[in-house]
């Protein structure tokens, strides 16, 4: 029974690590969006929306991986 509560805690350490890392990495890819799109001029924001896009898909991509064998 033990064995059982040291694994939910471990399982759900493991989904805040990744809800932590799917946040920063949304976070750095607005910023970096801006800060191109500033550098760059391209008339409509293209970068602050395609750099959080891959990061959310790489984010399911890396979930479903992870996950499939299980």
């Amino acid at each position: 029974m033990a064995n059982k509560k040291v694994s939910n805690n471990s399982l759900l350490y493991q989904y805040m690590g990744f809800a932590f890392q799917l946040l920063a990495g949304l976070a750095l890819a607005v910023y970096a969006g801006f800060w191109a799109d500033r550098w760059i001029k391209p008339g409509i924001p293209v970068f602050i929306w395609l750099l959080p896009l891959l990061v959310i898909i790489t984010t399911i991509v890396k979930a479903v991986k992870d996950t499939a064998g299980k």
